[in-house]
């Protein structure tokens, strides 16, 4: 008998690639709530513990803000990513 697991995107961020075009492909959705959660995938990939001492933002804080039920700050945006590696970019569309 085999035992199912959760399907978990974290278990196929394993590149800085794999992460930036995860990225990518959320902000297509035009969904705050849906970049705020890759962002937090991407962050438990890196490991979240990492990311609260390079930030000065508690765990548990970040684990809230980047959930599909967060609402963070854009200057929390902005310090995760810079944290993370990641830029934003802008271009005209």
């Amino acid at each position: 008998m085999s035992t199912l697991r959760k399907w978990d995107v974290v278990d196929h961020l394993k590149t800085e690639e794999d992460m930036a075009l995860y990225l990518e492909a959320c902000f297509e959705e035009d969904d705050p709530a849906l970049v705020a959660a890759a962002l937090g995938d991407i962050a438990r990939a890196r490991g979240m513990s990492q990311l609260a001492r390079d930030t000065g933002l508690t765990r548990e804080g970040l684990y809230k803000a980047l959930s599909a039920d967060g609402n963070p700050s854009f200057a929390t945006i902005m310090t995760v990513t810079k944290a993370l590696g990641i830029s934003l970019h802008a271009k005209a569309s």
